[in-house]
């Protein structure tokens, strides 16, 4: 790194950067805060410009502009929020574990070979020198030239991962043109997409269903953060359409060999919540010779079927997030 650059990171020069955010509506909430009070003290406070993208879209992307010293103090005072809520959701459960924070930040992709680093050097040294997990998005973000780079810790761990990142786009400028990720608004009447992006690529279920989006975003981050999924039963006001009076139908799946496992789970622990919470009937074929992939059958109502989906998707990514390809 260079004189100029290592000044830019110790807030010495005035070098703006811009990192944008990936975020589900319900982190954007907590963001803004009641009447905005929250997103007006984090801009006041960092000295950071903080731009949160329009639209119904199920995600939102947050935009942090200013020099250096700027978004960190913007990052920190974000992810001490995102700890805040985490404090209080466990205040209501019997989760003992915390769970770490979450931030998904989107990246140029031309810049991600930088970020990882020869042989992965670079990530290595990131994680050791933060405490924090950083994983790189293997595919480009839909309609853009932009990846997910998923940033889990301490609100202490992020701030400095985030210092790190700086680094890397001081050293390495984008090449070419970025075609920025924006997320799709869902048109009304059309079925809502109900695994994350980053789910395996492997399968993929033509007839979603319409689920509401603060209770995936809650199914999502409990199998995101390997906390137990609760015991919700069929009539669980929480999760609406999941009654057992609705009209019942099929959708298969194929999974690959080697992660039906992770569905699985020991003595059949996790397929036995996800059909728990669901409330779907699911089937797994025995294996085929030959094939590399497991029939997988799930039967219910609709909604009970869009939500067993579902968490087997987010099941699926948090296995290839902790082997670190998303």
């Amino acid at each position: 790194m260079s004189d100029k650059e290592e000044m830019a990171l110790d807030g010495s020069l005035n070098v703006t950067l811009t990192l944008r955010l990936l975020m589900h509506g319900k982190e954007v909430g907590s963001i803004i805060g009641k009447k905005g009070e929250t997103v007006k003290k984090m801009r006041e406070e960092s000295g950071a410009r903080i731009n949160i993208s329009e639209g119904s879209s199920p995600e939102r992307i947050v935009t942090i502009t200013g020099p250096t010293e700027s978004i960190f103090r913007a990052f920190s005072m974000i992810a001490d929020k995102f700890e805040e809520d985490i404090a209080a959701a466990m205040t209501n459960s019997n989760v003992t574990s915390k769970p770490p924070v979450t931030l998904r930040l989107v990246f140029p992709g031309s810049q991600c070979g930088s970020l990882i680093g020869k042989g992965g050097s670079k990530i290595k040294e990131i994680r050791e020198t933060t405490g924090a997990q950083v994983q790189v998005a293997g595919d480009m973000l839909p309609d853009s030239t932009e990846r997910a780079v998923t940033i889990s810790g301490t609100p202490q761990a992020i701030t400095q991962c985030v210092r790190h990142i700086c680094s890397v786009m001081l050293e390495s400028p984008p090449k070419g043109a970025t075609i920025p990720y924006r997320p799709k608004a869902i048109p009304a009447g059309a079925h809502a997409v109900l695994a994350p992006q980053h789910s395996a690529q492997a399968f993929a279920f033509p007839g979603q269903y319409a689920f509401a989006h603060q209770d995936l975003t809650k199914l999502h981050q409990l199998a995101m953060q390997h906390i137990p999924l609760p015991s919700l039963g069929q009539s669980n006001p929480t999760f609406p359409g999941l009654e057992a009076s609705a009209p019942t139908s099929s959708q298969e799946l194929a999974i690959p060999n080697d992660l039906i496992g992770c569905i699985i789970g020991r003595q059949g622990s996790k397929i036995n919540e996800i059909r728990q919470v669901s409330g779907a009937h699911i089937k797994i074929a025995s294996a085929t010779d030959g094939s590399s992939m497991r029939q997988v059958t799930i039967t219910g109502s609709p909604a009970s079927i869009s939500v067993a989906q579902y968490l087997i998707s987010a099941r699926l990514s948090s296995v290839q997030t902790s082997l670190g390809v998303l």
